[in-house]
């Protein structure tokens, strides 16, 4: 019956001219990538000067050439690199023909208004504007990539120490830390500082000398054993047989090395340590710093759960531990994505970001006391960051969104403050996304501004009032406007509250037609750890534009539980994951699709990847009613399966039975809809096993899905494969049309 349905309503599409997910759909799908570069004068790879008195941008003329521009920010004087002329040079002292796309973003360095440096073909170059000449400097090492975690540092582990005034050698040896004078060289000068380290408990090879050389600050560390994660390389390129790989890899609940500050002093053998009590069950211990006076060493202390987290210090005089600063919450501390902390040593102060008025805030602390001298920045709006702190002008340099009522509350700006709470100013009037690179003096920066809808422009801008010094570029998308593209819509709901604002966006296909009825695909992430909603300007952002070619309306939305709003809007997220906004999610679509009626919400479609693959996931078992096809790619499908910091950061410790409700795979059953899954073999950031586990379940439960494993894939979406996969998934199951035949 549901089959003769299905045809039937096909047959009605095509009937209709609703026909969609045909090959001349695929084939303008595939033609929007090229189109996306059909984007010009949009610099790139801004970089300053060491002086800051000039920089350097990358960018793609007009004319589709793509060239360096060099800038004298004194003179406000800018010049084009001849790069034909470069990459001639460059091939004929190679002897490989060599182009701009050869050149190394990473080391890649300004001199001065004339003179810039580059890796390329193994070795560093210099290229002078003035003179057109480019020469050969040093030998370049290669960049090598270890994989998403590679091997954790071993702390019990590591190179001798030269103390400051150049006196002493600090080392490990026998798990204990040792010194001798740099003069002496028999065994017997040695000197041994501490006794009770063990290979259980050892003392770090992590030495801090203190600035007069006279002594140590090391932790003593209760070692853990670290859980392996092991993948299989089934079709390794150079033999038959496949391989085993390894990584560290540890997952929430699992046992954590504990750290325990201690002070040595190397004339006395004098040890003073923290007290264990007041560094209890940590998730982690920050490096440890030295005060100029050489009396103490301050260091962070995250205690695991996220709910409490404290600036220590440990007194090199009388050995005393005290907390300066101590943040708690119910909930949890974001101190994987808010935390900022800026010692004011001659003023005794530390400037301190927080939410403890329910937004994320600056507040100046007295070192001494550790009480709030002042809170810095107040309001109903979030501080995204901070630039800089000029401890002489006594000013910050800071970004900040929400500030604007009535506007895009993620929309970044840049603003000045003084610590003392007074004479805000912004830097970046515009009703835009702006993104600025400032040069190592902070008195100039390059402000590139756009939005989803409006293309960038980028100036030159004096740091003290936002004045624009000079206008670098001016973005240029004529031509891509021209193959019919449309900029994405900025789409504003409330959420479940019937309050909140709740911001996304809103993709059509370029022959978009409003007599028809489109089937709607979200493509979701909602990570807590920020917000995703593209807000500065992509010509294809996350491709969602080609899918959208094929017949569909696609959206992206910021639900609550993502960052970047305020606490109350990110604390949705603690221990629930499962929600992942949902609630907001389809609130804010069936606002959209009750002023645009071409949004088919019988037909709704969902795909994400990493924390994306466990929610578009999610939405089909915890909301079977809204949502009928889902894609997921390296999803983490159960939070006990994957990396220790994310998790716990959100879901909490110790492992409880929040965890079991959040899990796919202890929810398979609940599946209704289509479901495709992808993965890679070699993922080493969500453990491939967390859907191998969702897919044992699905079977185990009768359910009917589809599963793509890629060979040789590490975290990903599943590569071109699995993109035209993932496309003719939702043209079959949301379009009721068979796609294109590959072969």
């Amino acid at each position: 019956m549901r089959l003769a349905l299905v045809a039937v309503l096909s047959a009605f599409y095509i009937s209709s001219g609703f026909a969609q997910g045909l090959s001349s759909d695929y084939d303008r799908a595939k033609q929007v990538r090229e189109n996306a570069r059909k984007v010009y004068n949009i610099p790139q790879q801004i970089t300053w000067s060491k002086d800051g008195s000039a920089f350097a941008y990358r960018v793609r003329t007009s004319q589709d050439e793509e060239t360096y521009a060099l800038v004298n920010a004194n003179k406000k004087a800018k010049t084009y690199v001849d790069i034909k002329k470069l990459a001639g040079q460059l091939s004929q002292q190679t002897g490989t023909p060599t182009g701009i796309e050869d050149i190394s973003a990473r080391g890649f360095e300004v001199i001065d208004a004339q003179n810039f440096q580059f890796a390329a073909q193994k070795h560093r170059w210099n290229w002078n504007n003035k003179s057109q000449q480019l020469s050969k400097l040093d030998q370049q090492e290669e960049e090598s990539n270890n994989g998403y975690w590679g091997r954790r540092w071993d702390d019990a582990k590591g190179e001798p120490i030269t103390s400051p005034n150049d006196i002493y050698v600090a080392y490990i040896k026998n798990s204990n830390v040792y010194v001798k004078r740099k003069a002496e060289t028999a065994k017997d000068a040695e000197k041994q500082l501490t006794f009770d380290g063990s290979p259980g408990e050892f003392y770090s090879a992590r030495l801090y000398w203190s600035g007069d050389g006279k002594k140590i600050a090391v932790s003593r560390v209760r070692k853990a054993e670290v859980r392996q994660l092991t993948l299989l390389e089934s079709s390794p390129a150079d033999q038959l047989q496949p391989k085993l790989q390894t990584r560290d890899y540890v997952k929430p609940g699992d046992a954590i090395p504990q750290y325990y500050p201690t002070i040595l002093d190397v004339e006395t053998g004098d040890v003073k340590s923290v007290d264990p009590t007041m560094v209890s069950n940590q998730f982690s211990v920050s490096p440890l710093v030295w005060n100029k006076q050489n009396t103490a060493v301050t260091f962070e202390y995250n205690q695991r759960g996220h709910q409490r987290y404290d600036v220590m210090e440990l007194s090199a005089v009388n050995g005393q531990t005290r907390s300066i600063i101590s943040e708690t919450s119910p909930t949890f501390i974001d101190y994987s994505g808010k935390k900022f902390r800026k010692d004011l040593e001659s003023a005794r102060e530390i400037v301190w970001a927080s939410e403890r008025d329910g937004w994320n805030h600056l507040y100046l602390f007295d070192a001494q006391s550790g009480k709030v001298k002042n809170q810095i920045t107040k309001g109903d709006w979030v501080v995204r960051g901070v630039t800089h702190v000029d401890e002489s002008a006594r000013q910050v340099y800071f970004q900040a969104s929400g500030m604007k009522k009535g506007e895009d509350p993620y929309l970044v700006r840049y603003y000045s403050i003084g610590l003392d709470g007074k004479g805000l100013k912004e830097l970046t009037p515009e009703e835009s996304n702006h993104q600025a690179f400032f040069n190592a003096n902070h008195n100039l920066f390059v402000d590139q501004y756009s939005r989803v809808d409006q293309a960038p422009v980028t100036v030159l801008r004096d740091a003290k009032d936002g004045s624009v010094v000079m206008k670098l570029e001016e973005g240029d998308i004529s031509q891509l406007e021209a193959t019919g593209w449309h900029a994405p819509e900025i789409f504003e709901s409330v959420g479940r509250d019937g309050e909140t604002s709740i911001w996304g966006v809103i993709i059509r296909p370029s022959n978009f037609d409003p007599s028809m009825k489109y089937p709607v695909i979200e493509y979701i992430y909602a990570g807590p750890h920020s917000s995703f909603v593209p807000k500065s300007f992509y010509a294809n952002p996350s491709g969602m534009h080609e899918l959208a070619e094929l017949g569909f309306i696609v959206v992206q939305i910021d639900g609550m539980g993502t960052s970047n709003r305020s606490k109350a809007f990110h604390d949705v997220a603690w221990k629930n994951l499962k929600d992942a906004g949902f609630p907001d999610r389809i609130a804010w679509m069936k606002a959209a699709a009750q002023k645009y009626n071409y949004m088919d919400l019988d037909r709704v479609g969902i795909y994400g990847t990493s924390a994306g693959g466990q929610s578009s996931t999610a939405g089909l078992l915890f909301h079977p009613e809204f949502y009928k096809v889902g894609v997921s790619s390296c999803g983490c499908h159960d939070n006990r399966m994957d990396k220790i910091w994310w998790n716990e950061q959100w879901m909490g410790w110790p492992v409880g039975p929040e965890y079991i409700a959040c899990s796919n795979v202890e929810n398979a059953h609940r599946l209704e809809g289509k479901l495709l899954l992808i993965v890679g073999e070699l993922d080493d950031n969500v453990d491939p096993s967390s859907t191998y586990q969702l897919v044992d379940q699905l079977i185990k439960h009768g359910k009917d899905h589809d599963f793509i494993m890629v060979p040789g894939m590490g975290h990903s979406s599943g590569g071109d494969f699995g993109e035209r996969k993932r496309r003719d998934f939702f043209v079959k199951h949301l379009l009721h049309t068979n796609p294109p035949a590959w072969n």
